[in-house]
């Protein structure tokens, strides 16, 4: 077939679905790229060879956009520490390992675009509602996982909240190349370890 066929025949028309994974696929480029702050409903229109109109349908507004995101982000962070978690040791070096992992891997895996999403939703109080939701969801699987070790109270939530400041702080040093990957894991599974072993001392 000539390529003068190909172009006269049309392209097929993507779903909305495919759309969307499509404009999610060039956000992220973006921040990759250019950072968060160049992140706009417009530009990603541009970028992506659509008009505004259809960006506007998908995401309403530029906070809806880095929502969907974080959203992403986090959804695929629980996918990966599930399926761990199904195939883990029922110890508490076991849990540990796997949250550390599954949280050191994913942020790698989205590489040094997922902190300045971060650090957007925090500027926002709604957009920080979200990432709190999220946040409390993790914690509390967490929390499930650790609880056959932690004592009759289970992981309190200062506890929780220190296990996420250092996976958050490790797994960003581990993107900037300040630790390696390992390290960071390493370290989050010790810190981890180390305040549930608290835990049932208290309990």
């Amino acid at each position: 077939m000539s390529t003068l066929d190909e172009e006269a025949r049309p392209r097929r028309r993507l779903s909305r679905e495919e759309r969307q994974r499509q404009l999610l696929d060039v956000a992220w480029q973006m921040v990759r790229e250019e950072g968060t702050d160049a992140l706009s409903l417009g530009r990603l229109a541009e970028q992506a060879g659509v008009t505004k109109p259809v960006v506007y349908d998908h995401f309403k507004t530029r906070a809806g956009l880095l929502a969907a995101l974080y959203v992403e982000f986090d959804t695929r962070q629980t996918v990966l520490m599930d399926a761990a978690l199904e195939a883990s040791e029922p110890t508490l070096e076991g849990r540990a390992g796997v949250i550390a992992s599954s949280y050191v891997q994913c942020v790698l895996s989205q590489g040094r675009e997922i902190p300045g999403v971060i650090a957007s939703l925090d500027a926002s109080p709604e957009l920080k509602s979200i990432k709190c939701e999220y946040e409390s969801a993790f914690l509390a699987k967490c929390r499930t996982a650790l609880a056959p070790f932690a004592g009759k109270d289970g992981v309190a939530p200062a506890g929780l909240r220190v296990m996420l400041g250092a996976a958050e702080a490790l797994s960003h040093a581990a993107v900037t190349g300040e630790v390696t990957p390992e390290e960071a894991r390493d370290e989050l599974r010790a810190t981890i370890v180390a305040m549930v072993e608290r835990n049932a001392r208290r309990n």
